[in-house]
């Protein structure tokens, strides 16, 4: 049997229950259970209301190797549940890996399993696992979708400890957008859980499961977009606490105490994030809970996403240094590189030079090279003799003579210096800020840290403001003659303004006097002043900026975008 992929596997999960290729006693002998589980999960702790009886329909009998539509052949089968089965398949058309649900089209779900589908497919938002087909062929309904074998489910990430702030910042975060997104074309989950969230191999936050999870085990709510919000928050605890924000325990992860009631993350575990515990309190205030610290509750992912924005900005963990490995001489740096390594205890031969040329021609090739250099000796004597009488004529006519006419009108070239830089601040001429609190690491005479801009959809020219950057404290008043910046992306391509400000936090950009400018596609700017100007404050001010994709490293997404890792003045 194949490898099972335990990152994207299934859409409808079996919502923590054994998977069914644990149970080698039920399975035949290609890997297929033939009981039917029961779904036990408590729908009314997810808020996603009461679930249909299943359809009287027996499931049909597929196995591996069965193709459907002469092109999906089913591979595992990961879940068999109330009367449908979902696949790990191969796509044999495009020679790819996919999801399949099949299930009767007589089942009582089918039409709504179909209709969920078709419309989950018709939002294509990327943070979603897409539907790629829905089909009602041969009295069976099956439903294709994307299969993630580099991403893992939020279920084991918890499974070794919560997650750090960051890392929980950017899952509620990512999640509440894309529902919000998904809401407003009408759509909703209904069952977003721990196994219907995951996390990519780029950092990236994938949702599963969009209305067809719901559709497949016939849930309904008349309140999607609160019980969408209360199981954002239920996902947020979980990340903060590893515990489950409900009395019984759940996709590996223990419930609260009973009779204790709703209690905030930072009151189970020590050292949460005050503003996330919060946060997850105004999600979770739509089950009867009270909201914390006098905020009002979220009952929709819009407000959610509101709420995130007004949060303060967290930075995500300092990268671990790893020190280089001690400098070790190498046989190449030994002059012994290409040579056999002689083997202990045994003496190697020297090998004997090359016997002289003792023949009649090589006697008489060493006389005629010998008759050569002493000749070539004896002209150079006669020459040099020549050239120092010929001196010795001339220093009389030169003792008159002076050098220094020719070097008074001469000019050396004006030193040059590093301007030592003693603050700055970013300027904002329009907009929100970039990251203020990172100027300062363009000035630390360390590559790896900067100061980034937002990720922008239009570009290179930055068209939703006048541009972004920071301004420098030289000291006092300095001549400045270039700027040097280092950057952390190439492309076509970024645009550097150089302008003298009045102050750290000048005014506008008119009351600035703009001295130089400069275009690059590569990763570093040098920006000459045109004319001399004595300033103690400089902009450095971006307008242009060159697309990249996804950084992971640097908590970027892709777009026009630009990083300063270091700026050197010089005057």
């Amino acid at each position: 049997m194949a490898e099972r992929s335990t990152a994207a596997v299934d859409v409808a999960d079996n919502s923590g229950d054994e998977p069914l290729t644990a149970k080698a006693d039920q399975s035949t002998a290609d890997g297929v259970a033939q009981n039917r589980e029961r779904d036990t999960e408590d729908v009314e702790a997810q808020g996603s209301g009461g679930t249909e009886e299943p359809g009287k329909a027996s499931p049909p009998e597929l196995h591996s190797g069965h193709k459907l539509a002469r092109r999906y052949r089913l591979e595992e089968c990961v879940t068999r549940l109330d009367g449908f089965s979902s696949w790990r398949a191969v796509d044999e058309k495009l020679r790819r890996a996919v999801g399949v649900h099949v299930l009767p089209a007589d089942h009582a779900r089918a039409r709504s399993v179909l209709a969920a589908a078709r419309s989950s497919a018709l939002l294509g938002d990327p943070r979603f696992v897409q539907v790629l087909d829905a089909v009602e062929e041969n009295d069976l309904v099956y439903v294709v979708h994307e299969w993630l074998p580099d991403a893992t489910e939020l279920t084991p990430l918890l499974a070794s400890g919560p997650l750090e702030p960051y890392d929980a910042f950017q899952m509620v975060s990512q999640v509440a957008s894309a529902m919000a997104a998904a809401h407003r074309e009408g759509l909703a989950h209904l069952r977003l859980n721990p196994n219907a969230v995951l996390r990519t191999s780029s950092g990236q936050w994938r949702i599963r499961g969009l209305a067809v999870n719901a559709a497949l085990r016939g849930i309904s709510s008349e309140t999607p977009q609160r019980a969408d919000t209360e199981a954002i928050g239920a996902l947020l605890y979980a990340a903060l606490t590893q515990r489950w924000p409900y009395e019984s325990d759940a996709y590996g992860l223990t419930g609260l105490p009973k009779d204790v009631g709703l209690i905030a993350p930072d009151q189970v575990r020590a050292g949460v994030h005050r503003g996330l515990s919060e946060l997850s309190m105004r999600a979770l205030a739509n089950d009867g809970a009270t909201a914390s610290r006098h905020e009002s509750a979220c009952t929709t992912p819009e407000e959610l996403v509101k709420a995130i924005g007004e949060m303060p900005r967290i930075r995500p963990p300092e990268p671990t240094f790893t020190a280089p490995p001690e400098y070790q001489r190498t046989t190449y740096q030994q002059g012994t590189y290409g040579r056999p390594a002689p083997r202990p205890g045994v003496t190697q031969p020297v090998p004997s030079p090359p016997p002289p040329l003792q023949s009649r021609t090589g006697r008489a090739l060493k006389w005629a090279v010998s008759a050569l250099l002493i000749a070539a000796l004896g002209l150079g004597s006669w020459q040099l003799a020549d050239a120092l009488m010929d001196q010795g004529n001339k220093s009389d006519e030169n003792q008159t003579q002076t050098t220094d006419d020719g070097d008074k009108n001469s000019e050396s070239p004006k030193p040059t210096k590093t301007l030592a830089i003693q603050d700055a601040e970013e300027y904002v001429a329009e907009g929100d800020a970039q990251h203020p609190g990172d100027v300062k690491l363009t000035y630390d005479d360390s590559m790896t840290t900067g100061w980034r801009t937002s990720s922008y959809k239009d570009g290179p020219k930055i068209v939703i403001k006048p541009g972004v950057g920071i301004v420098y404290d030289l000291g006092s008043e300095q001549d400045v003659s270039t700027a040097t910046l280092s950057l952390r992306y190439g492309g076509d391509h970024t645009t550097v303004d150089l302008y003298a400000a009045d102050s750290l936090t000048p005014s506008s950009l008119s009351s600035m006097e703009k001295i130089g400018t400069a275009t690059t596609s590569s990763t570093t700017a040098t920006v000459k002043v045109s004319k001399t100007v004595k300033s103690r404050y400089v902009l450095v001010w971006l307008t242009a900026l060159p697309y990249s994709g996804q950084d992971s490293t640097n908590y970027s997404d892709a777009g026009y975008k630009q990083a300063i890792t270091n700026v050197k003045f010089t005057g």
